[in-house]
Order: structure tokens, then sequence, then C-alpha cells
């Protein structure tokens, strides 16, 4: 009706749309879709691919960035498909530096350090939680707690937040990486993948899904996945468990509520590792 040009989506939204049966799909012209910009959290490879399926090849951006730092990285169309994972390269006045955990700066590809941002679109604090901001501050560059590496080409490509790293027997792994081979499933609509309480290891991973439409749920359906993900994930970084919801939490913007799906499981332990 509007002949829409630019828009953007978190990743529920577009799935729901593209997953729309082929006929309905069909009662729609999408070509005039110049610009969708995936925004607000990861959009999985599968979702791209599924995307694409359905709208225009070079209309495809992925933002990465921040409410308080702004937009950091962009991933233009012709790298959509052929940088897997990645959320592109600097955006126009970024900055971007990467430091380990001694301090230092990252300077090797495929390395992994917390990102920080300097640029003319930061905050300069928080409201009323200025001992906060200057705790995510280095020597004028400031995080939100990203853990991210760059490949040679200087694209860059985010693990995950700092404070979601499940450590399993003294091994990272990373919820976001899991996650997004899950979606790769075709009985899984949407998951969320995250650390639960283990007497030895410390934690275990734990992956809470959504089902697609029309599936159904059930022990047989946890061990068809948790098969599946021991040919497509490594071991280490396997879900152990799964279990199911009808929806998942998200805020208005799409983002997913993990802590309510999380903190039950953590009640009354200590959560230090």
């Amino acid at each position: 009706k509007y002949r829409v040009t630019t828009t953007f989506s978190a990743p529920t939204p577009i799935r729901r749309i593209c997953q729309l049966p082929e006929a309905t799909a069909k009662r729609y012209d999408v070509t005039s879709m110049a610009r969708m910009v995936a925004n607000a959290a990861p959009w999985s490879y599968a979702l791209k691919q599924l995307y694409l399926s359905r709208f225009p090849k070079l209309s495809l951006f992925e933002v990465y960035g921040s409410t308080e730092l702004g937009v950091n990285t962009v991933l233009r169309p012709e790298h959509q498909l052929s940088k897997p994972g990645s959320c592109g390269r600097a955006a126009p006045g970024v900055e971007i530096r990467l430091f380990d955990e001694s301090g230092n700066t990252v300077s090797t590809p495929n390395t992994e350090g917390e990102l920080y941002v300097k640029s003319a679109n930061m905050f300069s604090t928080y409201h009323k939680a200025h001992d906060k901001f200057m705790a995510d501050r280095r020597d004028g560059w400031q995080t939100v707690g990203d853990i991210a590496y760059f490949d040679e080409e200087g694209f860059y490509y985010i693990c995950d937040r700092k404070k979601d790293m499940i450590i399993s027997g003294g091994v990272n792994i990373y919820p976001t990486e899991v996650e997004s081979q899950l979606l790769a499933h075709p009985k899984v609509a949407d998951v969320a993948v995250f650390g639960i309480p283990h007497e030895d290891w410390g934690e275990e991973v734990k992956a809470v899904i959504e089902p697609a439409p029309g599936v159904s749920v059930g022990p047989e359906l946890a061990e068809e996945i948790l098969a599946w993900c021991g040919e497509h994930i490594a071991r280490y970084k396997a879900p152990r468990s799964i279990d199911f919801v009808d929806a998942m939490p998200r805020d208005p913007n799409g983002k997913l509520y993990k802590r309510k799906l999380r903190d039950p499981y953590w009640e009354g332990v200590d959560r230090s590792i």
C-alpha cells in the first residue's frame, strides 16, 4: 500500500513475516524495499538466507551498536552471505579497539577481546550513574561489555556479552554462537542459550526453544534436536538439555528477556564459578 523503501527489524518480527505460507507471501509486492536494517539483536545466517529468498537481494544491511555508543559497525548487502557471523566494519566516524584481559590492545586478527569505542556519538555519562559509566571507560574508550574479534579484512564479529559468557569446565562458550547454529534447525523458531549450575563443570549449556509453528513438543523432539546438535555443534558447546516454551519473553522492541529464563535456575546458587 505505501511502497515502503526503508525500515528496520529485530529478528523475531522479520522471521514471522518470512515464515508466512507461500500463498500468503505472494499476495504482497515487496520489491520497493531498498534498505532493511537488521538491528536490536543479531540475525542468524539462516534468517538472512530466508529474508533474501523473499526480499530484494541488495536490500539487507546490518548494524551493531548500543544506546550509549550509537551505531558502531555496518555490514553492507554485498557482504551478508560472504561474511557469515560478521556485523561489518567500523561505521564512519567511529574508532574501535579491542582490549585483552590484561588491558593490552588486541592487534592480531581472530583474537578475542573486549570491544571499546570512541566517537562523537557516545554518551558522556549515565543519568545519576556516573560511577557505572566510568567503570566501563578506558583512556577515553567506552564499552558495553561485548567480546569480539576482527578478521584480516577488518570485519568485526561479536562473540557475546561478557556477562553472558558460559564457563563450563574452564572453557569459554558464547551463547550467541550456539543460538545461531540452533536456528538453522527447521523445527526451531526461536532459541535462548545460557549457562545453568553444574556441580562438576561450574556451568552447563542449557537451550530454551520456541518450536516452529505446528511442531509437536515432547521428549522425542528434545532428543531429535540434541542428536542434531551432536552433528553440527562442537561437543563442548552443545546444549546438554532442552526446555520448550510457547513464546520467548521479549520487550516491545523484540529484545529477549533472557534473565527471565535463566534466573530461576540460579535461585539460591552462588553465581561465582
